[in-house]
């Protein structure tokens, strides 16, 4: 053999080997089990009956597995085993190990991809559907990890930063809200077996996402934010870092509840509202209106920013008013108006707009994109006091939201021809929100500490599974001669 086809060989011989092991070590357990004399039910039913050699299955990393172990039996009562609850084994046929694998690669990628991963890894077979629903399973104790994880103290001084946006997700029919559902119902497409262009508008779910970080105050002047040229972007001070961020995102529930988990992480952070808490926002009136009654609620002074790339924006469209595509002057004219808005001057620089489209004559077509940057600028006020946030070093753009947008929904749901449906979505979403955290492996630990109490603890007397008989050990004393 040349030793690629020798690695080769290996890999799937060797599993085998592998597969013998636990096997052999599951066999040795069996064959030690010791009776346990009192096994009572979570109802009070005692187990009296006892018989060996129960068996179940198992799907392992390495392959099919055998577990025996004693039944403890009483009539009219399902069986107990507390032997599985020792091995903490899953309710279902799949181990944990292959659970983690699909939550893993699921998370990443197709679930085509996914099965296809976990085949060159262990050399076993999944469906897509088995390996949707372990990902599923994975996911269930998302909310209560978060709920219960202390967070380590911040830098004193640092500021505390909340965010939120939403991203469509296209959906199965049955996954669409009402509303949408009953557009979809009522609109025709031009193909019989794909959506065209601009048909997927009324396909789509939007799946809320909010974020919560530390970042340290950068004192900045308006000349730093948009430097002319090479030499003052090199000279210009840089801006506040985002530093121990958290993510989630959600399609099951709406913008007020994603922000209401948010208040949730920044309350975790500062539970008694010592720190600066800053929202960035997109100018969504929705939003600042959930954000502004969330706030209310907890007592929390909460300083809303408009994020200021979206200024910018908005600044570009009115531009082309003015100028032609591609004129370099529209981007000294950009330049001139955005300082106007950071140096707090956002009104005025929505009546000089106005001004300019009404003395150039230009009618209600050709000055449509000025009227809309200087409507968002006058609608938006006091939000864009950007004079403040930059004097106190804070952040005023909401580039970790548009990120985690782009990777934790559009990066995985929206790939080609992807449909989702509610549960599967929401699973995915939150696996890919603890892998972006870090918090994947703290999670895991979670999760199969609350799995045993699931399916195991809470199937006894005072939720706790009766413990292995101890063994009698021999005597110390030596041996006769």
């Amino acid at each position: 053999m040349s030793h690629a086809e020798l690695e080769e060989w290996l890999q799937v011989e060797g599993r085998e080997l592998l597969r013998g092991l636990p096997q052999d070590h599951l066999d040795l357990r069996a064959d030690r089990e010791r009776r346990i004399e009192s096994v009572v039910d979570a109802d009070g039913v005692s187990r009296g009956a006892v018989e060996a050699g129960h068996q179940r299955g198992l799907a392992s990393v390495f392959g099919e597995l055998e577990v025996k172990r004693r039944a403890y039996r009483a009539g009219g009562a399902a069986n107990l085993h507390p032997a599985d609850a020792l091995l903490n084994l899953p309710a279902e046929r799949h181990s944990h190990g292959l659970r983690r694998l699909a939550a893993i690669e699921g998370s990443r990628g197709s679930f085509d991809d996914a099965v296809a991963a976990i085949e060159r890894a262990t050399g076993q077979r999944l469906g897509k559907r088995q390996a949707e629903e372990l990902a599923g399973r994975a996911a269930v104790d998302f909310d209560a990890f978060y709920e219960q994880r202390e967070r380590a103290a911040a830098m004193e001084g640092d500021v505390l930063v909340l965010s939120c946006d939403g991203k469509g997700v296209v959906m199965r029919h049955d996954a669409l809200r009402a509303a949408t559902a009953k557009a979809a119902a009522s609109s025709t497409t031009k193909l019989a077996t794909r959506l065209s262009k601009g048909e997927k508008r009324n396909r789509k779910r939007v799946a809320e996402v909010g974020a919560v970080y530390d970042a340290t105050p950068a004192p900045r002047a308006a000349a730093d934010v948009p430097p002319a040229d090479d030499a003052q972007r090199a000279s210009a001070t840089p801006g506040p870092v985002a530093k121990d961020k958290w993510l989630t995102a959600s399609v099951v529930h709406d913008a007020g509840e994603v922000v209401a988990q948010v208040f949730d992480e920044a309350q975790r952070r500062d539970p008694a509202h010592t720190r600066t808490w800053v929202a960035l926002v997109d100018g969504n009136n929705h939003q600042i209106q959930r954000i502004q009654a969330e706030a209310r609620a907890r007592g929390t002074p909460v300083q809303i920013i408009v994020d200021f790339v979206h200024v910018i924006e908005y600044l570009w469209k009115a531009a082309w008013t003015f100028h032609q595509e591609g004129d370099p002057a529209a981007e000294a004219w950009v330049r001139r108006h955005a300082a106007g808005v950071l140096e707090g001057r956002a009104t005025r620089v929505a009546g000089s707009i106005r001004r300019a489209a009404t003395i150039a004559g230009l009618d209600p077509a050709q000055r449509a994109g000025a009227d809309a940057a200087a409507k968002y600028l006058t609608n938006k006020h006091p939000y864009p006091d950007y004079p403040t946030a930059l004097n106190a070093g804070w952040p005023i753009a909401t580039g970790v939201i548009e990120g985690a947008c782009r990777h934790l929904v559009k990066d995985r749901m929206d790939i080609t021809g992807a449909r989702w449906g509610l549960d599967g979505a929401e699973a995915i979403l939150k696996l890919r929100a603890l892998t972006s955290n870090g918090d994947f492996d703290g999670y895991w630990t979670y999760h199969l500490a609350q799995e045993h109490q699931r399916v195991h603890q809470s199937r006894y007397a005072d939720t706790r599974s009766p413990p292995p008989p101890k063994e009698r050990r021999p005597s110390r004393r030596a041996a006769p001669v």
